[in-house]
């Protein structure tokens, strides 16, 4: 290694170590400001608070490292440029290209780190990270029920308006909310109850909620569809109520909507595992699905071939509808059957498609998880050479100038993939498509500014092709100055 490259390389780390140091402790209390309903007032040890930060850290850095890297490079680079370093080393015959050369190879190092961090280790500290949070609502049950809010664990919302005792095991004034997983109607199950005490059970990972001198109202679902027209619903009213909560529906950092979060938690190979058995899965249920409807037809055709017809005496006869074969009691059976079949199946098919879309979005988002591993790798090149020519180019160091363009810059790339990823999620982009999305866009960004540097061309693109029409058009129909002698 030259003293050269050993000069670059050295500013540049100095410049990345302390750049990735600030925004990943800033960051870190943004994460505590997002826990800090779990964490302020618990009574947890200063162990157990240093243990939920640790578990937290890994899972921001995806989003540090980048950042870092696009705004170490413009600082660099800038400062070589603004110092006339790079006029001296051009002066010397070394391009810019060559001064990328070793710092190039080193980032490429830090893309393989990259990876491996996201692959291996940010899975673990996911998975430990929910663990903790199980403990500690375990040690504490309360903690998972903020007062004065409705705090929503799975499919139930509960509110509480105040909390006592010293573990606030003791709840008064409850609310609660229950969704119906199949219908998604709303809440199905709304309970209110006085008072109430919430325990845990270890053995079970299982949150136990008593409620005490409260009202029971359940909307009910016949099997049969035309039942429904008639809103049934069942209320009472209780002395003591027990409600069981799994804790293992706590982790409502995902909003996603996905049937479970074990997406984050997984590696390459296990999340390819598991998008084969959820894709068998799928494949199962839409020729279920198919074969239940091709069944129910054959059903119903069966039943309206036993109606009785009417005996046709005149082969010639022709008829404008179907129905005049039949006689008038006959057809307002078949009319019957139609619009009862017709019901169903269109109650069937939204039903179906819903859960359906349901189990599809959560193939997407383990496409997702798999991908976003990927493109951490090469976010980590793309900045890099996003920034190291954009700053030779500005030959601005600092954090003045160079702060605002990599901001802008990675503001646009994090905008464009999580408006990607969410399409992805949503099956209306390929999933490879919605991840990669921002590294697609910004990449041509890339080449053209690493290709301006290197040939000294500047960062200044001329728009004369745009202006001059215009300027032609003004200049055609402005009136001529009147001499005044």
């Amino acid at each position: 290694m030259k003293i050269l490259d050993k000069y670059i390389l050295k500013s540049y780390l100095i410049t990345f170590t302390s750049v990735f140091v600030i925004l990943f402790f800033i960051f870190v209390l943004q994460g505590i400001w997002l826990f800090i309903s779990e964490l302020a007032g618990k009574d947890l040890d200063f162990i157990v608070i240093l243990k939920f930060l640790a578990f937290y850290a890994p899972t921001i850095v995806p989003l540090v490292l980048p950042l870092s890297v696009l705004l170490a490079a413009i600082m660099t680079f800038g400062t070589f440029s603004e110092n006339y370093e790079f006029a001296a080393m051009k002066s010397s015959g070394i391009s810019l290209n060559r001064a990328m050369k070793f710092l190039t190879v080193f980032i490429c190092g830090l893309a393989l780190v990259a990876f491996f961090f996201s692959n291996n280790v940010i899975p673990r500290a996911q998975y430990k990270f929910l663990n903790l949070r199980k403990d500690i609502v375990q040690q504490k049950p309360a903690m998972a029920i903020v007062e004065g809010q409705f705090n929503q664990i799975g499919t139930t919302n509960i509110k509480v308006d105040k909390k006592t005792g010293d573990k606030g095991q003791f709840l008064e004034g409850i609310t609660l909310h229950k969704k119906n997983i199949k219908t998604q109607n709303g809440a199905s199950v709304i309970i209110n109850a006085k008072n109430g005490l919430l325990r845990s059970d270890e053995e079970e990972n299982l949150l136990i909620l008593e409620l005490y001198d409260g009202n029971y109202y359940e909307d009910l679902y016949p099997k049969k569809f035309e039942d429904q027209n008639k809103n049934p619903f069942a209320k009472s009213s209780f002395k003591k109520y027990i409600l069981t909560i799994d804790i293992g529906k706590l982790d409502t950092s995902n909003d996603t909507g996905e049937i479970t979060n074990t997406n984050n938690m997984l590696n390459v190979n296990e999340l390819n595992i598991t998008i084969d058995s959820l894709q068998k899965k799928y494949n199962e249920d839409i020729f279920s699905f198919s074969e239940n409807i091709t069944q129910r037809n054959a059903f119903v055709l069966q039943k309206s071939q036993k109606l009785p017809s009417n005996n046709i005496t005149k082969k010639d006869s022709l008829f404008k509808n179907i129905l005049d074969l039949y006689i008038p009691v006959d057809q307002k059976k078949i009319l019957d059957i139609a619009i009862n079949n017709t019901t169903s199946m269109d109650f069937t098919i939204k039903s179906s498609r819903e859960d359906l879309m349901f189990k599809k979005k959560n193939i997407n988002q383990h496409w997702i998880a798999i991908h976003e591993k990927f493109m951490l790798a090469f976010s980590c090149l793309l900045m890099f050479f996003i920034g190291a020519p954009l700053g030779a180019i500005i030959r601005k160091g600092g954090l003045g100038l160079p702060m605002v363009f990599a901001t802008m810059i990675f503001i646009t790339f994090y905008f464009i993939n999580t408006f990607g990823k969410k399409l992805a999620q949503e099956d209306s982009l390929p999933t490879f498509l919605g991840t990669w999305l921002g590294s697609i866009i910004l990449l041509p960004l890339a080449i053209l500014l690493t290709y301006r540097a290197t040939n000294d061309i500047g960062i200044m693109i001329s728009f004369d092709w745009i202006t001059d029409p215009i300027k032609k058009l003004f200049t055609k129909y402005r009136k001529p100055e009147k001499n005044v002698n």
